[in-house]
Order: C-alpha cells, then sequence, then structure tokens
C-alpha cells in the first residue's frame, strides 16, 4: 500500500530519498503527465506508485526514466515517471520511491475532458530574487487551495503556464537544485501538485532545461496541448529560430485548433511587442499566424515588468486583434515599463512588480486578473469568444 508521510517544503537531498516533486504537462494532459523528483545520489530502482485518489485500487507502478544532471560539478539524479491512459478530470494520489525510499503521498488533477470551466495561472521570470520566489510559490500554492473552496468550477486551478527564465544561468545545476527545492512550495497544504507547462527562456540555455522537464534529449521545446476539449495552448521557444520549422509547424498546429477551439492561447518568452526591450524575432515570425488564426491571448515574459497591451491587429490598435500579457514577475526584480509605447497606452496598461495572472475560462469570456504579491488586483480585463 501507499506509505504516509507529510510533504515538507525544502525536502533536504540527501543519498536517494526522493525530493524536488514536479508534475510537468508537455501532452495531452487529460490522460498523460510526467512525474519528476530529484536525488542526491544515483540509486538503483526508481519509480512511481499510483492510483486514482481514494480508490483503494490495487497500485499501479511506473518506472522512471533516470540520469544525472548535467551542469557544473553538483551532482544530482534526475526521474521521470510517465504516465500514460490516465482518467480525464480525475485525481490521482502519487508516491516516488527510490531504492526503499519513499516520498509523501502527493495527488494531482488530470485536465478535464469535458467541456467545463476553470482557470489557469501564467508568470515568469523566477530567477535572480529567492526570497522573492519563495514567497510567490507559497502565493501560488495558497491560491490554488483558495480556489477549490467554492462551488464555481471557473475558480479551480488546474496548472501553471511558466514562460521560461527559471534561474540566471541555465547550465548550473546548482541553481536549478535552488529552484526545485523552492518550486517544492507550490504544493498545497493537502498534498495537491500543481502541474507546470515550461518554456524556454534566454536565461534557461544548456541541459538542464530538458533534464529538469522531461524533454528529450535535444527536444526544441515547441509543443500543443489541450487544457480542455476547448481550449489550446500552445507553447513556443524563442531562443531558437522563430522562423522556418517552429514558424510551419505553429501556422499547422493554429490552422488545426482554431476552428475547433473556443480558445486558443499561446505562451513564450522573448515579447513581440515589449514593455521594456525591443521586439523579438516572432514579431516577423509569429505575429502575421496570430491574426490570421484570431489567437485570444499571447503569454510573454523577458521584461520584468506587467503589461497588458491593447488587442493588435496590422500594426494597430484594433478590438479584433490580439492582446499580449506578460511580462514576468515570479521573483526576478521589476523594469520600470515604457508607458508611453502606443500599444500600451489605455486601455492597455503597463506596471511593475511581482505578480502571477489568473486566467479564468468560461463558456462566454476569458477572465485575466493580475495579482501581486500582497494579494492586490493590479489589472483585469475580459476577452470575449470570438465570433
Amino acid at each position: 500500500m501507499l506509505g504516509s508521510g507529510t510533504a515538507q517544503a525544502d525536502a533536504p537531498l540527501i543519498g536517494t530519498q526522493p525530493a524536488q516533486w514536479r508534475v510537468v504537462w508537455t501532452a495531452d494532459p487529460a490522460t498523460r503527465a510526467t512525474i519528476s523528483w530529484s536525488t542526491k545520489e544515483a540509486g538503483r530502482s526508481h519509480s512511481v506508485r499510483f492510483r486514482i485518489k481514494g480508490s483503494g485500487e490495487t497500485l499501479a507502478e511506473q518506472l522512471a526514466e533516470s540520469g544525472r544532471y548535467t551542469g557544473g560539478e553538483f551532482e544530482s539524479y534526475y526521474h521521470h515517471a510517465r504516465l500514460t491512459d490516465l482518467q480525464p478530470g480525475t485525481a490521482y494520489e502519487v508516491q516516488m520511491v527510490s531504492d526503499a525510499n519513499e516520498s509523501p503521498v502527493f495527488y494531482f488533477v488530470t485536465a478535464p475532458g469535458t467541456d467545463r470551466d476553470f482557470s489557469i495561472l501564467h508568470g515568469g521570470d523566477s530567477r535572480s530574487d529567492q526570497d522573492a520566489r519563495r514567497r510567490i510559490n507559497k502565493m501560488i500554492a495558497a491560491l490554488v487551495e483558495s480556489s477549490y473552496d467554492n462551488d464555481d468550477l471557473s475558480d479551480d486551478i488546474l496548472a501553471l503556464a511558466h514562460g521560461g527564465d527559471y534561474i540566471v544561468t541555465g547550465k548550473k545545476m546548482e541553481l536549478w537544485s535552488m529552484w526545485l527545492s523552492d518550486h517544492e512550495l507550490t504544493t498545497a497544504s493537502d498534498g495537491r501538485l500543481l502541474p507546470i507547462i515550461p518554456a524556454r527562456g534566454n536565461h534557461d540555455k544548456g541541459k538542464p532545461f530538458n533534464e529538469v522537464f522531461g524533454f528529450p534529449e535535444g527536444d526544441l521545446n515547441y509543443y500543443g496541448l489541450n487544457l480542455s476539449p476547448q481550449v489550446h495552448f500552445t507553447t513556443l521557444n524563442s531562443e531558437t529560430s522563430t522562423a522556418g520549422d517552429q514558424a510551419q509547424w505553429l501556422k499547422a498546429e493554429l490552422k488545426a485548433s482554431r476552428d475547433s477551439n473556443r480558445w486558443l492561447l499561446t505562451q513564450y518568452h522573448r515579447p513581440v511587442y515589449p514593455a521594456v526591450k525591443t521586439p523579438g524575432a516572432g514579431l516577423v515570425s509569429w505575429v502575421p499566424l496570430f491574426e490570421k488564426y484570431n489567437v485570444d491571448l499571447v503569454c510573454e515574459a523577458d521584461g520584468h515588468n506587467i503589461k497588458r497591451t491593447v488587442p493588435i491587429r496590422d500594426g494597430k490598435s484594433d478590438e479584433t486583434g490580439v492582446v499580449y500579457i506578460g511580462e514576468g514577475g515570479l521573483g526576478v526584480p521589476q523594469r520600470t515599463p515604457k508607458t508611453d509605447r502606443w500599444f500600451l497606452e489605455s486601455p492597455g496598461m503597463a506596471d511593475q512588480g511581482h505578480h502571477v495572472f489568473v486566467l479564468k475560462f468560461t463558456k462566454v469570456a476569458l477572465h485575466g486578473t493580475c495579482l501581486l504579491l500582497d494579494g492586490t488586483i493590479r489589472d483585469q480585463f475580459t476577452r470575449p469568444v470570438r465570433k
């Protein structure tokens, strides 16, 4: 049977005791999930025990793919158990086992298979200020817990989409290990693990990014998934060529998804309508596709500020256009945005402050709320369903 134990943030990375637990969504989150953890030593055998929460069913077990993280002299090991054929909208108990050592019992919930209302979180740039990062992570855990305190399904937070720049130097595994331990703070007090949908940022160069999030070696880190039958979420990689193969893939992805989904969203790191920096290459490669296929919301990071653009089409304000939000406040020190840029003028906005966006999907509207670290609402917006 599943062992017991109390979830502890900052679980020590010692021997083959499982720590740095996380759930990653990169494909069909209604039926698949990657359960990942770390150990300090290599160990011999690593697996996840799992079953439907509260079912009393016989435990299933999935062996993990394991290896040593690369990135400096810091030695630790990754383990990724890939669960498939799960039931949509279902809570699963999971316990990570490395040799004879067991993690606490956690649970996570798969994405819904029905057209229901729900919410997700979006943010980026959790590097450089560990104290702020840890406070944001505690805030995230509290938001997730409170989102289930009522009967309004639209409040339920299902996942965190992270727009990249987790640490300051992506090739240093010691920094990644600190981020992974801090990420444990997003675990709810009842053991609920919040799935993460990761994008690669400009500080995330090197092999550790793929090793942390369970991507195959050499993966290009752009992918699409459905968060529900009517919400399609695409993650792009602004740190490789935005043209060529990736642009062709994006065109096919959006074309195939637009007519069958009420909501179409995209995330990546470098902004194309930035509040601080110069535009990323996606302005040429991706924006025409966003506009052609009427993407409803684009989530960016990198600028270290808060922004929401006016709806944009053909390089000007147009209510039928695409709205861009961002630009990263999950811990990184903030910059002063250039509020005189035309796309940030009212009804757009820009500011600074550690923050996370809550994105709520209903059958009639997409509601966005930008929450500051102290819980203050800094911005709210609504996008109607496209006709």
